[in-house]
């Protein structure tokens, strides 16, 4: 027999047999014998999986297969999904172009301080070490930025800020809308700052100094401005400098305000009223409720069939009152005052134990102590206290208590604006949106973006980070509209503008599923912010070159495949439109 030398190739073969398909792959050697080009089958490779049928098809083709190990190596693979992700997100709302309109270091290093702040939010310095472990630094330019630099930025920033706040409102606000505030503060670490000053601290750390500020969003709780104020200022005080700027720097000269009963107060209502154009919904107190039932303006008798009534009263001339009934918190407000009540009695019940057991005398020791039980939980209105140099005894006051009870769960809005523009039930969900203002003080504060502690020392770099923070819940507020079919928030828009206003909130079946099952309609999971963000910090850049090669060799990067879920977000990224 003739030598055979041909070169061996694989064959595959297709064959169909009652509607299955059958393959079968041969290796083969072609060679000449005689003049004539014959086939001589070596072996059947069929029962191979099929990347290994391919990889012996491209070697006998010639192609040189070596380990990945062999190929290249990884020097560096930052985290990358994330920052793409916020990289894109900015991208669409046109956030550089807020900030200014020609690009520049300072943009940079601006743009770049938002983007940590949404992705981890620390101090200056420890963002400028933080970044280098993600691609941030490479994304925005400013690999080689100090905290110095930042802070060099931060002025600038500062300087830009009402700027900046008019392109937001020309965006977000317009004649005639809605515009929410509210006032929030923040402690201090140090006591260095002039901004820094004892007032009521809303963070529940008594004894720290701490910075006010207001924030003004759109109705959906777009933030549009925010404004620094001492620690001290009160909330109303805060209310007509903001009207103000509305009207002189925003161009907004009509427009219906909502803030609670603390921020609209009677005397900034008597300067609303000479401020034409400008309408305002609020809420009454407790005490000027209680006034109204007293005085028959309001009959508790009419709740019985409806939870909502308008009415109308002399003391409120030209304005409009609506008075709500939710029976659901008026059964929270019980349950919390007698939990109250019950634990105050626990601690009167020791105190007077010591007395009656003589360990505790005089008038003045006993009623310092008592002071400090009956005011721990803000119930001394509901004891009768006796209190002398050997007795002390206590008792409910009852009468008072149940003229209290009485009005759980009422509530009264309070505004200017006519029924024409609003009817009652619009009054109620216009008020009710403040929870928007709230949420984005949570979502600074604590959540996500991390406003406080403030180390700050100088009142302008405290301007400047606070305002900052709210340029990154600018960004991340419509990161979060886009990524809502992903996470646990309730999609069922319409739902929220129809359904009963004075009702407890109700979630739609959809994202009461997803709560309960913590996955979405595909099967994929559901998440928060911060767990997607996450999830898509997965997608690294990996930067490669080749085994052992001198530090001046060239290298390429390589980007992890997004899976199914990661591309769906940046999908939904890419929808955002201003």
């Amino acid at each position: 027999m003739p030598t055979r030398t041909g070169a061996a190739h694989v064959v595959t073969t297709t064959r169909k047999y009652k509607d299955q398909v059958y393959r079968t792959h041969l290796l083969r050697r072609s060679y000449r014998e005689g003049g004539q080009v014959k086939n001589e089958t070596l072996g059947n490779l069929s029962h191979l999986p099929e990347p290994l049928i391919d990889i012996i098809r491209r070697s006998l083709r010639g192609e040189t297969f070596i380990s990945l190990e062999q190929a290249f190596e990884s020097v560096r693979s930052p985290a990358h999904g994330h920052v793409q992700a916020v990289t894109l997100a900015m991208q669409r709302v046109g956030f550089a172009a807020l900030v200014a309109s020609k690009p520049c270091r300072e943009r940079d290093l601006v743009l770049a301080m938002v983007a940590a702040r949404i992705l981890a939010p620390h101090t200056k310095l420890a963002t400028t070490r933080w970044w280098h472990t993600t691609t941030l630094a490479e994304e925005f330019g400013v690999v080689d930025a100090d905290e110095d630099d930042l802070y060099a930025a931060m002025d600038w920033l500062l300087a830009r800020q009402d700027a900046i706040q008019k392109k937001l409102a020309a965006r977000h606000l317009s004649e005639g809308g809605l515009v929410l505030y509210d006032l929030s503060s923040s402690y201090f670490e140090g006591s260095c700052c002039p901004l820094g000053k004892m007032g009521y601290n809303r963070d529940g750390k008594s004894g720290l100094l701490q910075v006010n500020y207001g924030l003004l969003t759109d109705a959906r709780g777009c933030p549009v401005a925010v404004s620094v104020y001492e620690g001290n200022v009160t909330d109303s005080k805060t209310l007509m400098p903001e009207v103000k700027r509305l009207r002189e720097d925003f161009g907004i000269e009509q427009f219906v305000l909502v803030g609670d009963r603390g921020m609209i107060s009677n005397k900034a209502i008597d300067e609303l009223r000479e401020t034409d154009g400008v309408g305002w919904i609020t809420a009454l107190k407790s005490v000027s409720i209680r006034a109204l039932v007293d005085q028959g303006h309001l009959q508790l008798g009419l709740f019985d069939e409806v939870n909502l009534v308008e009415l109308s009263s002399p003391e409120y001339p030209g304005e409009r009152l609506v008075a709500c009934r939710n029976p659901e918190l008026a059964k929270l407000r019980a349950h919390k005052r007698q939990e109250l009540l019950a634990a105050t009695e626990a601690n009167l019940d020791k105190i007077k134990a010591r007395v009656d057991a003589g360990k505790l005398v005089g008038a003045d020791e006993i009623g310092v102590r008592v002071g400090k039980i009956v005011n721990q939980y803000k119930v001394a209105k509901h004891f009768e206290l006796a209190i002398d140099h050997t007795s002390f005894t206590f008792a409910r006051k009852l009468e008072a208590i149940a003229a209290e009870a009485a009005l759980d769960g009422i509530y009264i809005i309070r505004t200017s604006v006519p029924e024409e523009q609003m009817d009652a039930p619009s009054c109620v969900r216009n008020y009710k949106s403040l929870a928007q203002v709230e949420r984005a003080f949570r979502s600074l504060k604590t959540v996500d973006l991390k406003v406080r502690p403030i180390h700050h020392r100088k009142p302008d770099r405290v301007r400047a980070h606070i305002f900052l923070c709210m340029l990154a819940y600018y960004v991340e507020w419509h990161m979060r509209q886009a990524w809502a079919p992903l996470m646990f928030a309730d999609t069922d828009q319409q739902a929220k503008a129809t359904r009963d206003p004075v009702a407890p909130a109700t979630r739609s079946k959809a994202a009461q599923a997803k709560a309960v099952t913590h996955t979405l309609d595909d099967g994929t999971p559901a998440h928060s912010f911060s767990t997607l963000l996450a999830d898509l910090a997965g997608i690294v850049r990996n930067t490669c070159r080749t085994p052992n090669a001198a530090p001046e060799a060239p290298t390429f990067q390589v980007l992890t495949i997004p899976t199914a879920a990661q591309q769906r977000a940046f999908e939904l990224l890419k929808q955002l439109q201003m």
